[in-house]
């Protein structure tokens, strides 16, 4: 009788499963922040998770790298055997510092489980690098994006602001970045409507901006994200009515 085939879990996979785990231990956590694809705080406390379908070279390395950002990281990786080969890997990642989490199906669900923890460490941690991911985490208003997500466009911080800002002159019309930023939208407004990075906003008069046919359409592609400022603009909208009643 042939052998069933064990389901192959794709990096995307690994995310959720893992996310849950940090969740429930009280972090919060982010997909794909500064180039990794999982990144949570907790009391001041960074933690980095990398993402592998398999061990290879580049998990090392991308690991590795992540020590100068994090206080701890840990590579994710679908269940392995516990065979010789993977107790010398065990090892290995052991003497690099690095904790393990595997990801496995049981049933239909999911679930990830950390096979040991990195050694606490106090290692030198690049300024930049410290409060840029942080700052990236804090910036992000709930968890948009899927770690290990290739090939597809990231909400991150700034293009969340951007996107709240385009939700905003979407539901009132053309507004002054001092208009937007007292309806409640983001302390860089005036900044991004300036550089208009993604080309979704448009000058019409001094201080006056709209969004153009180009951001409306572009909203479609985060549809979580848009539908939370669409939603965000109503209320400020109807604030802005009974205020006038």
């Amino acid at each position: 009788m042939p052998k069933k085939s064990r389901t192959r879990l794709a990096e995307v996979d690994l995310y959720e499963p893992i996310r849950q785990y940090l969740t429930a231990q009280g972090y919060t956590v982010r997909g794909e922040v500064a180039d990794c694809d999982i990144a949570a705080s907790r009391n001041g406390e960074l933690v980095v998770v990398e993402l592998k379908c398999s061990f290879n070279t580049a998990l090392l390395i991308q690991a590795t790298r992540r020590q100068r950002k994090a206080d701890a990281v840990y590579v994710g990786l679908p269940r392995q055997p516990n065979n010789k080969k993977w107790r010398h890997i065990k090892h290995l990642l052991r003497r690099l510092e690095l904790g393990l989490i595997f990801v496995s199906l049981r049933g239909k669900k999911a679930t990830g489980e950390v096979l040991f923890h990195p050694p606490p460490i106090q290692r030198k941690r690049q300024r930049s690098a410290q409060q840029a991911i942080p700052t990236e985490i804090a910036g992000r208003s709930g968890d948009f994006n899927q770690g290990g997500s290739t090939r597809r466009k990231l909400a991150t911080a700034y293009r969340e602001m951007a996107i709240q800002i385009a939700c905003f002159l979407e539901a009132f019309g053309p507004l002054s970045p001092k208009q937007l930023r007292l309806l409640g939208t983001a302390a860089k407004t005036q900044s991004i409507l300036y550089s208009d990075f993604y080309g979704w906003f448009e000058r019409i008069a001094p201080g006056l901006y709209s969004l153009r046919a180009k951001g409306s359409d572009e909203l479609n592609d985060f549809p979580e994200l848009a539908a939370h400022h669409r939603t965000e603009a109503l209320t400020s909208q109807e604030s802005a009515t009974a205020t006038r009643s």
